[in-house]
């Protein structure tokens, strides 16, 4: 027994310990809550991060009523209905297909670089209880609204002369096959990607010397795919009857087009392209937010640009203000932007828009002297403005914007110059294997079940040849006139008067020259009656 009355020493580091012993004791309870902390504030970043892309999925997937009411606005209102019909079933079909095969085709393991080979069916998605972290059902809803909006691309190239079998294959095949492809090759490990390729980055295979190809939203991805795809699909099927004089080759316009129905179409895609650029930062943690509101400002001043280069390049060329160049103007900076987003300042996302306004002008003159009818300029806005967002990022990226975007290299490729010979290669790939695949499509389906409706039904309008127009028409035919029922006492003998005429004379409207293209303005040669 210790006499602690006999050795105070001993009484005084007996008390040392115990209060060690307490102060180890909290710190291990504190630790012990840290660490619950951490895993709390874990779960919260993933919830949040899983949150932010359902969100900005929804804004996706909300930009095909964009694309319908865009779309509706263009063609002629005899194919209205049909062109709502289309856009409703390829985001159906979008999500069956890259639900099946095409998200295990994009994001799979790699097979070699080329293609996902797993994951088919959402099949290694977790789906259990207790294991924290991310299951990865919100990556998937997000990938499948861009599926859908790059099938919607090709449907307004094609607009107004395709059957819907045809419709229905070819977006059978670009959701399932066609694209995935490009996103296993640029987002998931494929031989393009930067975000950790299969044998590293192109050119060096190192990531402390490159980058791989920067498509940081899907400007060559989305876009160029369903852009160029389309353009395939409309040389294939040709063009609508009557767009182009067969013996003078000028263009005539077919429809002037609903003004509203596109302005509200626009609008919709604007703001639905804030969930398109700024939801491809996958995430809201760690510091994602700043990097989210970078893009939502080089997103902004893009689109402004573009719009207003647009307006006044079609004012200069055509000699009024043209509202239908201005809408296209603002996808075309929308669609521009959409690669380079978060490695490219503001003033660089200004000339980016400018520059994407001049392609546009150009490429819309350019398909019409070689008679390719594209009835919403779907190839010009997605396909040739998505290879100037590619371009724009190699000409404009500078290494401190590519770290600051996230990407995970750390060199001087930019510097070098090499991102941007990157960047070239990539797009011309994408090109190669849109083109090859898609004409192989298009010329299949074509040569087997036919792609385009016969001259008749063309005449008429798909409404009424596809979707029941003509049966409701032989209807109404069929039934007997019907007179409203009068009670006895209200009747009353009525005077039918001989209505005059009232003669309306429409003005001559003489053809214009704009620039280098003629357009035959509608002719009004003989007068209307309308009874007074």
């Amino acid at each position: 027994r210790i006499d602690f009355l006999e050795d105070p020493s001993m009484a005084t580091n007996w008390a040392t310990i115990s209060a060690l012993d307490a102060v180890t004791a909290s710190v291990q309870a504190n630790a012990d809550a840290i660490m619950s902390l951490e895993g709390v504030v874990s779960t919260n970043a993933n919830d949040a991060d899983a949150a932010w892309l359902i969100l900005c999925g929804a804004l996706v997937f909300f930009m095909q009523a964009g694309f319908a009411m865009l779309e509706a606005g263009i063609v002629h209102p005899k194919n209205m209905t049909n062109i709502l019909f289309k856009n409703i079933c390829d985001a159906s079909i979008a999500a069956i297909c890259f639900w099946l095969v095409g998200y295990g085709f994009a994001y799979g393991d790699s097979e070699g670089g080329f293609i996902g080979k797993t994951n088919f069916g959402l099949d290694l998605i977790y789906n259990g209880v207790g294991e924290g972290g991310s299951d990865g059902w919100h990556g998937w809803f997000f990938q499948w609204a861009f599926t859908g909006a790059c099938a919607t691309i090709v449907a307004g190239s094609v607009a107004e002369r395709t059957t819907i079998s045809a419709y229905f294959i070819y977006s059978v095949v670009l959701s399932s096959f066609i694209y995935p492809v490009i996103v296993h090759w640029v987002w998931g490990s494929g031989w393009l990607s930067a975000w950790g390729a299969l044998n590293g980055p192109i050119f060096s295979g190192n990531p402390a010397m490159s980058n791989g190809f920067v498509d940081f939203a899907g400007s060559g991805v989305v876009h160029m795919v369903g852009g160029w795809c389309g353009l395939m699909g409309a040389i294939i099927v040709g063009p609508r009857i009557g767009r182009f004089d067969p013996d003078t080759g000028k263009v005539n316009e077919l429809y002037s087009g609903n003004s509203a129905l596109q302005a509200l179409g626009t609008f919709i895609l604007w703001f639905g392209w804030y969930g398109f650029n700024c939801g491809s930062t996958l995430a809201m943690s760690g510091g994602m937010g700043n990097i989210a509101g970078k893009v939502a400002v080089n997103t902004t001043i893009s689109a402004a640009c573009a719009t207003m280069t647009s307006v006044f390049l079609g004012y200069a060329i055509e000699g009024h203000w043209d509202i239908s160049m201005g809408l296209n103007g603002a996808l075309a900076g929308l669609v521009s932007i959409t690669a380079p987003c978060p490695v490219v300042d503001p003033w660089m996302a200004f000339i980016i828009g400018f520059v994407a306004a001049c392609v546009l002008h150009a490429g819309h003159y350019l398909i019409l002297l070689a008679k390719i009818d594209d009835p919403c300029d779907a190839c010009v806005v997605h396909g040739f403005c998505g290879v100037w967002g590619c371009w724009a990022v190699g000409i404009f990226c500078t290494d401190k914007n590519i770290m600051y975007g996230g990407y995970p290299g750390g060199n001087d490729a930019c510097g070098r110059a090499e991102q941007f010979g990157v960047q070239i290669v990539g797009t011309i790939v994408i090109i190669v294997w849109v083109v090859f695949t898609g004409g192989l499509l298009f010329l299949g389906i074509s040569y087997t079940v036919g792609m385009r409706v016969s001259s008749d039904t063309e005449e008429v309008g798909m409404d009424a040849s596809e979707h029941g127009f003509f049966d409701e028409l032989d209807r109404n035919k069929a039934a007997p006139p019907t007179a409203a029922p009068t009670a006895p006492h209200q009747q009353a003998q009525v005077q039918m008067m001989p209505l005059q005429p009232q003669m309306v004379a429409y003005p001559q409207v003489q053809q214009q020259q704009y620039g280098q293209m003629a357009y035959a303005q509608p002719q009004y040669a003989q007068t209307m009656q309308y009874a007074q």
